[in-house]
């Protein structure tokens, strides 16, 4: 059979694995790349191939290996300028090659938000040096939030409470940093009552949103996540339009992760990824087409169909602690038990080959038909407790 589309994936961990499975199901044929072998979507994928996407020789001749009908970035650190020189050439990057140069930096992509679009942001500057994030942070004042402009996961990632802490917050996100831009954003601390992400699609009919997803966070990175999110109709009506207007700039087809700090009305763009988001993975459960189903229609110029929510559902991730080759996941059959007919629970094991400190292994969702978000939360919390890492 000839493939509805070849599919060259930049990252295969574990919202790359579901995104191949979404398009395996749509008849793509995809190859699965990442630094290391045996990383999660090339365990499903059709071909792997394994080098640094920062190494733009080895990007190029991947791409001119395989001569993909699209090429799916699933993460920020990725040599953009060959991207652009690519899809100069003919090639079709998703969404666009401009949109992954701009979000692959904090930076750029704030200075479109802010400068450029006019979207409400914190306030922020920037800083190469500590001497000069001590001077930003005199400027805007404590607490204060930095982040590297280049990191995953919330890596790097601290809130700053007075000057003592300028130095250790640099060497944080100096060792949290990924590719080779020593480069923080300072931003003011913002006293937001929750956040939320926006999974914006853009396709070839307009853009199309899923119902809000709140997250809880530690240490910069998601732990749970839940949907729909409770928001006023004037908060979400600002947080889709706000969306709209950066996706519209950023142009091309898929699914936008689109951050906010929501203080009652007001809403605070924050961050977006052109891709799949790590707290839109409750919409394995939640959705009936998941983010991951959506990204792969939205690339192939399929329909979008309406998007809701029926259940409040949510997820809690399960966490490693230490680094490790040699483990086992154990409690699956106690996790899968639902506490009550009203009930759904799934588990999703990322099939990582090696565990380190806080890294994701797994994630446990839960569907509460009736019920509400606190009820889905309480209910995937409880499936994840129940799974464990046996190290040997």
């Amino acid at each position: 059979m000839t493939p509805t589309a070849t599919i060259l994936l930049l990252g295969s961990g574990e919202l790359g694995r579901e995104f191949v499975i979404s398009a395996k199901r749509l008849g793509c044929h995809v190859v699965a790349c990442d630094s290391y072998a045996g990383a999660p979507a090339m365990q499903v994928a059709d071909e792997a191939e394994v080098f640094s996407m920062l190494d733009g020789a080895a990007l190029r001749a991947a791409i001119e290996r395989h001569k993909p009908d699209h090429i799916v970035p699933e993460i920020e650190a990725i040599r953009t300028e060959i991207l652009a020189e690519v899809e100069a050439e003919g090639f079709h990057v998703v969404p666009s090659a401009r949109a992954a140069q701009l979000t692959m930096n904090r930076d750029a992509i704030r200075d479109l938000a802010a400068s450029e679009l006019g979207l409400v942001t914190s306030t922020f500057e920037y800083a190469e040096t500590r001497e000069e994030l001590a001077a930003a942070a005199a400027r805007i004042g404590f607490p204060l939030v930095v982040k590297p402009v280049m990191s995953s996961s919330g890596k790097g990632q601290s809130t700053v409470r007075d000057a003592a802490g300028i130095d250790a917050a640099w060497d944080y996100a100096a060792a949290g940093m990924r590719g080779d831009r020593l480069r923080v954003i300072a931003e003011a601390f913002i006293d937001f009552d929750y956040e939320i992400t926006l999974l914006t699609v853009r396709h070839k009919d307009g853009v199309a949103f899923c119902p809000p997803i709140g997250h809880r966070q530690e240490r910069g990175d998601y732990r749970e996540s839940w949907q729909p999110a409770a928001m006023s109709d004037a908060a979400l009506a600002s947080a889709q339009a706000m969306a709209a207007k950066v996706v519209d700039a950023l142009g091309g087809h898929g699914i936008f992760g689109v951050e906010f700090f929501v203080k009652g009305d007001a809403v605070i763009f924050s961050e977006l990824s052109p891709r799949p988001h790590d707290t839109g993975m409750v919409t394995l459960i939640s959705q009936a087409l998941s983010e991951f189903d959506l990204h792969a229609r939205a690339i192939l110029g399929l329909p979008i169909p309406e998007i809701t929510v029926p259940d409040a559902s949510a997820s809690a991730v399960l966490l490693a602690d230490r680094d490790a080759e040699d483990f086992a996941i154990t409690g699956l059959a106690e996790a899968l038990v639902p506490p009550n007919a009203a009930t759904a629970i799934d588990v999703r094991i990322f099939g990582k080959p090696v565990t380190r400190p806080y890294r994701r292994m797994g994630v446990a969702l839960a569907k509460v038909a009736g019920g509400s978000t606190d009820d889905a939360r309480e209910a995937a919390v409880a499936a994840a407790a129940k799974l464990a890492i046996d190290y040997k």
